[in-house]
C-alpha cells in the first residue's frame, strides 16, 4: 500500500541536502538497477519523489485546498495516498464513467468536462450515492437539456452540476490566448446561464471551473520567448481576478455554491493569492512531466519516468530503443515528445523523433549504449503513459517495494 504519510521526511533543500533525483549519476542508475530483472517497457513512481511533490504542491498552495486531477495520475493507489495527506480535497475526473468508478470508493468528484455518454448517465441516475458524490460540468443549455432527455425532473435524483467558464485572456493585439472551453466569459453571461440553472427543475448549481491554462500550462522560464510569456501572464492574471472576482459576485446572488475552483500545476501561487477561489486543482506536478521544469517558481522532482531498451544500433553514433512514441497531448512539437534523461545527452532524430515501434537517439552517448542496455524517459506531463502500461513498479530505495496498477491494470480505458 502506498502510504504518503507515515515516513514524512524534511524537506531536503531546508536541510540542505540535496535529494536525490538532482544528482542523475546516482538517482537514473538506482533505478536501472532496481528494475534489472524486468522486460522493458517498464516505469517507475520514485515514493519519495512524489512525496516530495505532493508536500510542495501544498506548500504552493498557501493552505488552498487542492482537489486532485485524475486525468494526470490515472493511478488509484496514487489518487488515495495523496488525499490521504491533509490539504488535498476531492477529485477532478475527466468523464463520467470514470467518475462513477471512483465514487464507489470516494466523495466530492467533480468532472472538468462536459459529459454525453448516455449510458453513464442513466448509471448515475440509477444510483442516489453516486448523485450525491458527483457534480457534472456544463456551460451550455444543451447540456441540461441533454442530461433531462436521458430522465426528467422526478424521475431521477436531482443532479448536482458546476458552471465551467472562460479562463483565457482576450488580448486586443494577440487575440485568444488559452484554451477553447466554455463560450461563457463575462460576469453577464455566466450569471444569465446560473440562473437559467437555478430555474430548471432537478439541478443543483453547486460549483464554478476556471482553468487559465495559458498560466498554469505553460512555463515561464523556457526558451527565448520567455520574456513575452511573462508579459501576457502577468496581464492574463490581472485581467482574470478582476474578471473572477465580479463573476463569483454576480452568481452568488443566484445561488450558494460549494466550491471555486480554479489554476492547476503551474499556477498554484496564483490560484492561492485569489480570494475569489475556495479550491484550486492539480495534477501533473505530483509525478513531474518534463514539461514542468521551465517554470521559475517550482521544479518538481522526477517522480515518474519509464525506460526502453537498445534493441539495434544502426549506425556508430546511434543506438535505437524498442518503443518510445508516448506523446503527450497539445501541439505537436518536441516539448511534447518523452524525453530521453539518462544516460545524458541523449536527443531523438528530427526526421523521426519518438516512434511508436522504435526510437533511434543520437548523442554523446549513443556510441557507449549496446544491444540490451536501459535508456529512461521522462514524459512531457503524466497521465497518458498510464494508457501505455498495466502498472508502475513503486521504487523506494534500492529496490521495488510495490506495483501500482494504473487504470489500464485494472481493466478500464475511459478515455
Amino acid at each position: 500500500m502506498l502510504d504518503l504519510t507515515a515516513e514524512l521526511s524534511p524537506d531536503p533543500h531546508r536541510t540542505g541536502v540535496s535529494p536525490e533525483w538532482e544528482n542523475p549519476a546516482r538517482y537514473w542508475p538506482r533505478l536501472t538497477a532496481a528494475t534489472a530483472h524486468l522486460p522493458a517497457p517498464v516505469a517507475v513512481i520514485d515514493r519519495d519523489a512524489l512525496r516530495y511533490n505532493a508536500m510542495d504542491m501544498l506548500v504552493r498552495a498557501g493552505g488552498l485546498p487542492i482537489r486532485v486531477a485524475s486525468k494526470s495520475v490515472r493511478v488509484r493507489a496514487v489518487l488515495d495516498a495523496v488525499l490521504a495527506l491533509p490539504g488535498y480535497r476531492g477529485i477532478l475526473a475527466f468523464t463520467l464513467a470514470e467518475a462513477l468508478w471512483l465514487a464507489e470508493t470516494h466523495g466530492d468528484i467533480v468532472i472538468g468536462y462536459p459529459t454525453v455518454d448516455r449510458a453513464a448517465l442513466a448509471r448515475l441516475f440509477a444510483d442516489e450515492q453516486a448523485a450525491r458524490r458527483v457534480t457534472l460540468m456544463v456551460d451550455d443549455p444543451a447540456h441540461l437539456d441533454f442530461i433531462d432527455s436521458i430522465a426528467g425532473p422526478g424521475r431521477r435524483p436531482e443532479v448536482r452540476v458546476a458552471i465551467d467558464v472562460d479562463a483565457s485572456w482576450r488580448s486586443a493585439l494577440l487575440g485568444h490566448i488559452g484554451v477553447r472551453r466554455s463560450a461563457l466569459f463575462s460576469a453577464g453571461e455566466v450569471a444569465a446561464f446560473a440562473r437559467e440553472v437555478a430555474a430548471r427543475p432537478g439541478f443543483r448549481l453547486v460549483g464554478l471551473q476556471m482553468y487559465d491554462a495559458q498560466i498554469a500550462g505553460q512555463g515561464d522560464d523556457a526558451g527565448s520567448d520567455a520574456p513575452l510569456i511573462r508579459l501576457v501572464q502577468a496581464r492574463s492574471r490581472a485581467e482574470l481576478r478582476e474578471r473572477r472576482a465580479a463573476i463569483v459576485s454576480a452568481v452568488a446572488e443566484v445561488a450558494h455554491l460549494d466550491f471555486l475552483n480554479g489554476g492547476g500545476t503551474g499556477s498554484l501561487e496564483f490560484t492561492a493569492s485569489d480570494e475569489s477561489l475556495t479550491e484550486a486543482s492539480a495534477g501533473s506536478g505530483l509525478l513531474g512531466g518534463h514539461l514542468f521544469d521551465g517554470y521559475r517558481s517550482f521544479r518538481p522532482a522526477p517522480a515518474s519516468a519509464f525506460a526502453f531498451d537498445v534493441v539495434r544500433r544502426p549506425a556508430a553514433d546511434i543506438a535505437t530503443v524498442l518503443g518510445g512514441g508516448w506523446i503527450a497531448s497539445g501541439p505537436p512539437v518536441a516539448s511534447r515528445q518523452p524525453r530521453p534523461v539518462w544516460p545524458e545527452g541523449l536527443r531523438t532524430l528530427p526526421r523521426e523523433a519518438a516512434g511508436e515501434v522504435q526510437t533511434p537517439l543520437q548523442g554523446p552517448a549513443a556510441a557507449s549504449l549496446g544491444v540490451g542496455d536501459r535508456v529512461w524517459f521522462r514524459h512531457a506531463k503524466s497521465g497518458e503513459p498510464a494508457e501505455r502500461i498495466d502498472r508502475y513498479q513503486l521504487v523506494s530505495g534500492d529496490e521495488i517495494v510495490d506495483e501500482l496498477p494504473t487504470y489500464r491494470g485494472e481493466g478500464k480505458a475511459f478515455l
